[in-house]
């Protein structure tokens, strides 16, 4: 049995503690940050991934076993092709760089790829800071291939591995995300597209950080290099990614995770999250902590199918879809949403109330027509 959850301690050891005991912190990286992002009111992810707990491991032991991931063919063919797209020492990836992000600039014909390997994680990151900070000076182009990124995270480093960046010759740096899925007809998946650019935010977060740190700072562009398959061909395509909005709107909640330790307080004593505890109280810990689902976590995060069900359960309207819940209004369960649109329940006045009435009189009558129809059509026979 766990210890005890002891008030006043550091939050790197309460979130130790919640993890629990002798358990390794699982990194952040930057799909897990992303997916916080796109859902900033799920206090229950928060608290997690804040203290490192391994969701996949943690719904296993819910009986409620993740389906999120990418498959080993995906994961092979995506390697594949990056192999492809960096082959020659990038030169295809320069090009495209230079075609999308910076046509006025010389070609890339002795662009540098510096070696970037170092021990350790704290290695690797203080070695592509030097990197980039010589490529900066230097000028030309420079192809930082897997370089490493520290961003704190609720008080602690996260360590971040970007497929490459880019140095141009003016000294501006971009972050490039190959992906395996397919750009038709110069367009690829808006929602594919859109979950790479939140993953990119995150490295142009973790990249302004280092370059805050140089004198003068350096310049970390707003728009990523996304590169993917053209058609359905092997051969690269690529496209500039603005992620401005998704670069703030990670910005924001990473600062609520700092303020992570207020969730912590909120929890009761002696709550732990480790995967080793019987299922009944892994589930009350995990209840323990109020959950924002919504359809996109099924993409998203490892407890997903735990937290539909007992959605489900709950009636909660964010099962279907944050469309619906934000139309709703403070109707937030089914049930509530049905008493509402029989006039059972609800200020008439409500907009909300008052469409649900308005279209459950529509399909009344609707319904009405139809059955005195069917009807005249019986007598007619």
């Amino acid at each position: 049995m766990p210890p005890p959850r002891t008030r006043g301690t550091g939050l790197r050891h309460r979130l130790a503690e919640l993890r629990g005991p002798d358990v390794p912190a699982k990194a952040l990286d930057a799909r897990a940050l992303a997916a916080l992002a796109a859902n900033p009111g799920c206090r229950r992810r928060a608290i997690l991934d804040g203290a490192g707990v391994d969701k996949a491991r943690l719904a296993g032991a819910l009986g409620s076993p993740s389906g999120f991931g990418q498959s080993q063919f995906a994961f092979m063919r995506g390697n594949a092709f990056e192999a492809r797209v960096k082959a020659d020492g990038g030169a295809e990836l320069l090009r495209l760089a230079r075609e999308r992000l910076d046509p006025g600039a010389e070609p890339s014909a002795a662009a540098s790829v510096p070696d970037l390997s170092a021990s350790g994680p704290q290695g690797r990151a203080a070695r592509t800071a030097l990197a980039l900070r010589e490529a900066t000076v230097a000028g030309g182009w420079t192809l930082l291939d897997h370089p490493m990124l520290a961003l704190e995270v609720a008080g602690s480093p996260a360590f971040l591995e970007p497929d490459a960046v880019v140095v141009h010759p003016d000294g501006r740096w971009t972050v490039v995300e190959i992906k395996s899925f397919p750009m038709l007809d110069g367009s690829a998946d808006p929602a594919k597209v859109g979950a790479a650019a939140r993953q990119a935010a995150v490295y142009v977060l973790a990249l302004e950080e280092v370059a805050a740190r140089l004198d003068p700072p350096a310049r970390v562009g707003h728009r990523v290099l996304l590169v993917c398959p053209k058609d359905f061909s092997n051969l690269p395509a690529a496209s500039a990614v603005d992620v401005r909005k998704q670069r703030a709107v990670t910005r924001r909640q990473l600062d609520r995770l700092t303020r992570i330790e207020e969730i912590a307080d909120g929890l009761p004593e002696g709550v732990c999250f480790s995967p080793d505890l019987p299922a009944e109280r892994l589930t009350h810990a995990v209840e323990s902590v109020p959950a924002t689902y919504t359809p996109e976590c099924l993409s998203a995060c490892e407890l997903a199918f735990h937290c539909r069900d007992r959605s489900r359960a709950d009636g909660a309207v964010t099962t279907l879809g944050r469309p619906v819940r934000a139309e709703l209004g403070g109707l937030t369960t089914v049930g509530d949403v049905l008493a509402a649109a029989r006039g059972e329940r609800g200020d008439p006045d409500d907009p909300a109330v008052a469409a649900l009435r308005r279209a459950a009189r529509l399909r009344a009558e609707a319904l009405d027509g139809r059955a005195d129809a069917v009807g005249g059509a019986a007598v007619c026979r």
